[in-house]
């Protein structure tokens, strides 16, 4: 039995106890310290002579100056151990490697000022707000991720007074470089160390953070967006030389630099660069040999030039024309026509009576008129005028003709619109109707001048086109090709057994044959067409997306742009003869030298008709198949697959560098898989589709064991964007869902939207809202809206002319009122693509940040990007 006094005792100890410990526990801090350092230099700086002069203002050159003066760019290094760098005069300075937590300088005179830089990556595996501390006795600036975040002007040598610089960064996933620029004292006696940390705070683990000296990365933001790219190119007629016209964007602002370069084709030598020089476009080889035109602008108008390569001369053969649209070089370079726009004035009384459904488009009543120009002369002639624009189709190959078409407003049936194609002698200006057609698409002349290479849906000549049972409605978006004969008028359907859908078309006058891009299943490539024998034979281009292409006119050779589902846009020639391909230019290999990519493999499924549907998959970069990882579903759904293009608006290789297994299939409807598969698309909108997601999203969980199937998120744009609303009306399979410019409601996007109901003239062929409530309600998420379960994140530009914004709008309204998990986030000022450089940055980290909140469970980065209503 205890006694009075043993309670009390042990009543007094535990007091005691309670009170010793503090009101609050202290947040856990981790340290993670810089044990590897990079170091370039040092190298030496004097002071310039006079500095001990005071200038205009009563100050001297001070060392802090010094540091401030940029001998190299600070923010343009990109350290790597052994790269070098030019330095000042002909010495080279190297990147080298000190292994120590104290990166102590080795000074090259105790007299002199001495410069040197310090650089570390930081690698964070989540979104972190961190405490940066670098210490220093002598001048610094640091810099993190290219932006400076503290500077020490003045050397301390004192023991009393800490020598650091602080700084708090949020620092996103993936690697980050810690940069500093470091200015020794002679006056100072303390040594010229550095050491460097990060601290984070909370419920993180050191494995978060990590300090290396490896320049390797994972694909970035700045690698999506920054890095110079091929957006036209052009070859002479004798294929000598190349025309590249580059583009680059300027951050922080959303300009963009272009600029055109003439290389030579033989071994892609700089010849000639267009940059700083202003505004250059139109860049087209004359037939000339040498010789080549462009355009410039300037207040008074357009001014066409013609210039030499050689010599270096240039004329201009147009001065000051406003408006100016476009123009094309007769075949022998005697003469262009080109093309004028002339403006409808805007009613004065800022009332509009609308003549058409068209007639919503800005500048839909302006009209398009052709001239022609000789050469050299300048002589001029008007000849075209009238009620409707006259559009330039080609110039017949003795250049005594041309082709133009002239399109109008039929309301009564699909597809709404009809074009006429007229012949004008440009001798006699007589004109001869060839046809009228619906589903026209390009038209240009063979070789011999006695045929057309026609291009266009398969409903263009009517059932010739068509390879589909009888009574099947076709995707006229999957385009044929075509020949027209000239005097007999007969057709011949080239393409109508030719699975893929062709993109451009190109009768090419040094072998006769006809050349085709094409989207072929979920690539983009190159076939050759023999005419004579009728066969096709694909042309192996080493790439697996083709882009910008151009044909020599005289020499069997060509350059095009093509990628890689994991390999960035290059430029490549190919010599048709011989079948050879060699590389070109790569503008962007310095900017990716460093970067990682993670492995990319086809993945296909059957669905209940017994097809292989095609798709994807990204890896993560250094993937292992023990793990169990985050998936992105990703897919459109339309009339176009997902195309294994690089980089794009949607980079796959980006959302797997942030560690998810990313899977893009491509359902039936699209176009580049046969006729047959096409027009599955027709009066379906989605349930084929929808079936399809779901049933080879759960034959995928079962057949990849590494993909945590309780992670597993969605995402699509447009057409893609309604498929997730509509997808998460039919499932709760998935975590987590984006849809970016969605369509909610088929019938307002069908009235509201600018091409609504051209594109539903393909995808609800011959249906409407009132006699087909079961496609426009039915299939309309917004009807359904109580069923969705699933977090969803609406992406939507604010002035969206293709599907308006109202669509994202009436969907989060619902949800929002129904207590549904939903955000809407509307980017200001953007259309159905989101183009403006810092808020396409924003919009693709949202993407990232909503999937890394709801897959990851990791909503920090969310949470910074989006505070709660009160705390911004």
């Amino acid at each position: 039995m205890r006694t009075k006094s043993s309670i009390l005792s042990v009543f007094v100890l535990l007091l005691t106890l309670i009170f010793s410990l503090p009101l609050f526990a202290a947040e856990k801090s981790i340290d993670i310290t810089v044990t590897n350092w990079l170091i370039l230099g040092p190298m030496e700086t004097p002071l310039p002579i006079f500095h001990e002069k005071k200038n205009f203002s009563g100050k001297k050159f001070e060392l802090k100056n010094l540091l401030n003066f940029e001998h190299l760019d600070s923010r343009k290094l990109s350290p790597a151990l052994d790269k070098t760098i030019p330095g000042f005069g002909e010495r080279k300075l190297r990147w080298t490697m000190q292994t120590d937590s104290s990166l102590r300088i080795t000074l090259l005179n105790k007299k002199m000022p001495q410069k040197a830089f310090a650089a570390a990556y930081l690698t964070a595996n989540r979104w972190l707000e961190i405490k940066l501390t670098v210490k220093n006795p002598h001048l610094q600036i640091v810099y993190f991720d290219g932006k400076e975040i503290g500077r020490r002007n003045k050397a301390n040598a004192s023991k009393k007074t800490s020598a650091q610089t602080k700084a708090t960064v949020k620092v996103e996933p993936g690697k980050h470089l810690l940069l500093i620029k470091t200015l020794f004292d002679p006056n100072c006696s303390a040594p010229w160390e550095i050491s460097a940390k990060a601290s984070v705070s909370g419920n993180h683990v050191a494995s978060d953070l990590n300090w290396s000296t490896d320049a390797t990365h994972f694909m970035n933001i700045k690698n999506l967006l920054d890095e110079p790219e091929i957006s036209r190119l052009s070859i002479s007629p004798y294929g000598k030389f190349v025309a590249l016209t580059l583009r680059k964007s300027l951050p922080p602002g959303d300009k963009y630099e272009t600029w055109l370069e003439i290389r030579r084709y033989a071994d892609g030598r700089l010849l000639r660069s267009f940059r700083g020089l202003g505004r250059i476009s139109q860049f087209k080889w004359a037939p000339l040999q040498n010789s080549y035109s462009y355009l410039t602008s300037g207040s008074a108008g357009i001014t066409l030039w013609i210039s030499d390569l050689q010599t270096g001369e240039k004329i201009s053969l147009l001065k000051n024309i406003r408006n100016f649209r476009s123009y094309r070089w007769s075949p022998d370079g005697t003469f262009l026509i080109y093309s004028v726009t002339e403006k409808h004035a805007a009613p004065k009384t800022k009332l509009k009576k609308l003549e058409g459904m068209p007639d919503r488009l800005p500048g839909w009543r302006d009209r398009d008129f052709l001239y022609r120009v000789n050469y050299p002369d300048g002589t001029k002639m008007r000849l075209t005028s009238g009620l409707e624009s006259t559009n330039l189709n080609d110039i017949s190959p003795d250049g005594g003709k041309i082709l133009f078409t002239i399109s109008q407003e039929n309301f009564s049936e699909r597809p709404y619109s009809e074009n006429t194609l007229y012949s004008l002698n440009l001798e006699t200006l007589e004109i001869d109707s060839i046809w009228t057609k619906k589903w026209q698409g390009s038209v240009s002349w063979s070789p011999d001048g006695k045929k057309l290479l026609v291009t266009g849906g398969p409903s263009m000549f009517g059932k010739i086109g068509i390879n589909l049972p009888e009574g099947t409605i076709p995707n006229d978006y999957d385009t044929q090709a075509y020949i027209f004969d000239l005097q007999t008028k007969k057709v011949d359907p080239i393409t109508l057994n030719f699975p893929p859908t062709i993109n451009l078309a190109f009768w090419n006058p040094t072998d006769g044959k006809i050349y085709f891009v094409t989207t072929d299943r979920s690539f983009v490539s190159l076939y050759r067409y023999n005419v004579k024998r009728r066969t096709f034979q694909k042309i192996d281009t080493k790439t697996e997306v083709i882009s910008a292409i151009d044909f020599a006119k005289k020499k069997p050779v060509t350059v095009f742009s093509g990628c890689r589902a994991n390999q960035p846009w290059k430029s490549y020639w190919l010599n048709l003869k011989l079948g050879k391909v060699e590389l070109f230019y790569d503008p962007a290999q310095k900017d990716f030298a460093q970067v990682q990519f993670g492995k990319v493999e086809r993945w296909t499924f059957k669905n209940k008709l017994g097809d292989n549907i095609e798709g994807r998959i990204y890896y993560p970069p250094h993937f292992d198949e023990n793990k169990k990882y985050p998936c992105i579903v990703y897919y459109y759904g339309g009339t176009t697959p997902v195309t294994r293009d690089f980089g794009g608006r949607y980079p796959k290789n980006l959302y797997a560098a942030h560690g998810y297994v990313v899977y893009v299939l491509q359902p039936s409807g699209a176009v580049g898989f046969g006729q047959k598969f096409s027009a599955r698309h027709v009066n379906d909108w989605g349930k084929i589709v929808a079936d399809e997601i779901i049933d080879g999203t759960k034959q995928f969980l079962a057949a990849h064991p590494f993909v945590d199937r309780n992670r597993v998120g969605c995402m699509g744009a447009s057409y893609g964007g309604f498929m997730t609303m509509l997808l998460q009306t039919r499932t709760d399979m998935f975590a987590a869902a984006i849809a970016h410019a969605g369509i909610s409601m088929i019938p307002s996007y069908w009235g509201e939207g600018y091409w609504g109901y051209l594109y539903s003239a393909v995808a609800t062929a011959n249906s409407f809202p009132w006699n087909r409530p079961d496609i426009y309600v039915d299939q309309s998420p917004l009807f359904h809206a109580d069923k969705i379960k699933t977090p969803l994140l609406l992406l939507h530009g604010t002035v969206d002319t293709n599907v308006p914004p109202g669509e994202s709008i009436q969907l989060y309204t619902a949800l929002k009122l129904l207590g549904k998990p939903v955000e809407l986030v509307q980017i200001e000022g953007q259309n159905h693509h989101i183009m403006a450089y810092q808020r396409r940055k924003l919009w693709t980290k949202t993407i990232i940040a909503w999937f890394d909140r709801w897959l990851k469970g990791q909503s920090e980065w969310w949470e910074d990007l989006y505070p709660p209503h009160g705390e911004e």
